[in-house]
């Protein structure tokens, strides 16, 4: 169900979905109610690839029975602050 729900957050550059981009590489269930995505951008150097993840994350917290949601940027040359930026909250 969260594959789902984060494969429907559109890229505004392209008008795509991340489903339709194939741009999710994964998506596991860490432990009950805490969900991992990992996604790709379609640019290393994506402009929105913060906006994307925030845009992913609360997607998946919208997801019946999810109560912490993990995700994170690969392939970007920013991945490591937008990772941090969108875990904060979790990295407590």
């Amino acid at each position: 169900m969260v594959r789902e729900a984060v494969g429907q957050v559109v890229d505004p550059e392209t008008g795509l979905t991340f489903a339709e981009m194939q741009m999710i590489t994964n998506v596991k269930e860490e432990e009950s109610g805490v969900v991992k995505v990992e996604f790709i951008p379609s640019s290393p150097f994506c402009p929105i690839a913060f906006r994307l993840s925030m845009d992913m994350k609360n997607a998946a917290m919208k997801v019946a029975g999810v109560k912490k949601a993990l995700i994170y940027c690969r392939g970007h040359m920013m991945e490591q602050q937008i990772n941090e930026m969108t875990n904060k909250e979790e990295q407590k």
